[in-house]
């Protein structure tokens, strides 16, 4: 017991070690009034990539947002039987987006930084729209046929690859796509708890009903889903516009009966944002890195989750997909997720202060629509998180099969892996396992991001392609 006791400590130790290599303050700049901004690693890497790539792609999030928009609305083309097409790539990716981010990253975003953190969010999603449609892109160049599950696959571990190796080279494996897709699982396993954590949570509050009931109920719809061979992106096709539309106009009534109090939200989010209050208080690098962590989180641009994703589109051209990525980042963060935020921060300060988690969000939505609204957010995050669940399996296809080779028992396993993470999550109030997805986004993202700047000119270079031979 002793030497398991000291191999734990050791283990959560070499953890924590990491964890504030990615997210700990790397550089700190000091500020007037004696506060100071910490800058971790991961911002220090998101932010002047995602600059750079809206420059080079000559900020396409603006320039481009109506040809997205037009993607989105072509009709489902495949020429690969099994193949997915670019919209439902778009909603598979959206699927983990428009998920547990939205509804408990924002929650956690505001609990700890305020709602200036609203701000950096935004500003996250905006400059990773940009890094999105890179991933997106590259995703699409490198992607290769499935032989297990039919259509194409790809992501990260595959352009990775063949950065550092010669594709011909089946045999061997890259170091650093190894590491990313191992990273990957490490990732989605966390999630996977605190999405049962999270329903839950939400449906004892709301219901009353015992955390194990709900549970099991959610394992076993889980289970019915990912277990069989392609029933993901048919379910998620119905699942996420319908979720995401409900949502929404849920959020424009309230927005509509609160109408009045919207100037002084948008003033407390500018002013906190640029820390007019916390800069007394020295907490304004908490409302940047918080805004910064959980939006890398939300919207996962240049964590290399998407590309996974992306890479399944059966596509006319690489660069359609990347412009459908950047979209996926846009209403991930800049629609949902302040939707989330408006329902907070329309509601009484008096009622939320002290609160934090889903029963912050409950609250307000109980001051907003009474009764109703603490079972609708139930409901809610139900289907966000049973979606963002589903989507995360769909991304561990392509690693799965990339570190131990295309065979049914190491999918199935580690979806029974997935599934049993998803059980002990819901029984338990588990802090550790939001560190375990930062750590896992946080170490997807270094990795990623050495394949994505070296490459970035290959998918600019499909978007001017693109550019000249279609839109002009």
């Amino acid at each position: 017991m002793d030497f398991l006791t000291k191999a734990t400590d050791l283990i959560v130790t070499i953890f924590y070690a990491v964890y504030h290599v990615l997210w700990g303050d790397l550089i700190t700049v000091p500020l007037p009034g004696g506060s100071s901004l910490g800058l971790s690693l991961l911002v220090l890497i998101l932010i002047p990539s995602g600059i750079y790539f809206t420059l080079r792609t000559r900020f396409l999030p603006f320039r481009l947002f109506p040809e997205m928009i037009k993607i989105m609305a072509e009709k489902r083309n495949v020429s690969q039987k099994d193949a997915i097409s670019g919209l439902q790539a778009l909603i598979v990716s959206t699927a983990t987006r428009v998920g547990m981010g939205n509804l408990v990253g924002v929650v956690a975003a505001i609990s700890a930084g305020g709602a200036g953190a609203v701000f950096w969010m935004w500003v996250i999603a905006l400059l990773g729209s940009s890094t999105a449609f890179i991933e997106g892109t590259l995703a699409q160049l490198y992607k290769e046929k499935d032989p297990l599950y039919g259509g194409y696959r790809g992501g990260p571990a595959y352009y990775i690859h063949c950065l550092f190796l010669k594709k011909s080279n089946a045999r061997k494996r890259s170091f650093i796509a190894v590491l990313f897709a191992i990273s990957g699982l490490i990732c989605w396993c966390g999630i996977s708890q605190v999405i049962g954590n999270s329903v839950s949570s939400a449906f004892e509050n709301a219901f009353r009903i015992p955390p194990l009931y709900t549970t099991i109920i959610l394992v076993i719809i889980s289970a019915i889903i990912v277990l069989r061979k392609n029933a993901t992106v048919k379910v998620l096709d119905i699942l996420v516009p319908i979720m995401a539309a409900c949502y929404f106009l849920i959020t424009l009534f309230i927005i509509f009966k609160n109408i009045g109090l919207l100037p002084s939200v948008f003033q407390r989010i500018f002013a906190e944002a640029f820390g007019l209050r916390q800069a007394v208080a020295g907490g304004f690098g908490a409302v940047i890195m918080n805004g910064a962590k959980r939006g890398l989180f939300s919207n996962e641009a240049g964590s290399g989750s998407a590309p996974c994703a992306a890479a399944a589109a059966d596509i006319s051209h690489p660069a359609k997909e990347g412009l459908l990525q950047a979209l996926g980042v846009f209403i991930d963060t800049i629609v949902i997720c302040s939707c989330s935020a408006m329902i907070m921060l329309l509601a009484p300060a008096h009622l939320t202060d002290g609160l934090q988690g889903m029963d912050l969000l409950q609250t307000a939505m109980q001051h907003h629509m009474g009764g109703f609204g603490v079972i609708f957010i139930a409901a809610i995050l139900w289907l966000f998180s049973f979606s963002t669940f589903i989507g995360i399996l769909f991304y561990a296809r392509p690693n799965i099969a990339y570190l131990f080779g295309d065979n049914w028992l190491s999918q199935t396993l580690y979806k029974i892996l997935a599934l049993v993470m998803l059980f002990i999550g819901g029984l338990a109030a588990y802090t550790f396992v939001w560190d375990l997805g930062d750590m896992g986004v946080g170490l997807m993202t270094v990795f990623n991001m050495i394949a994505l700047i070296p490459l970035a000119p290959q998918a600019i270079q499909s978007l001017r392609e693109y550019e000249s031979k279609i839109l002009r």
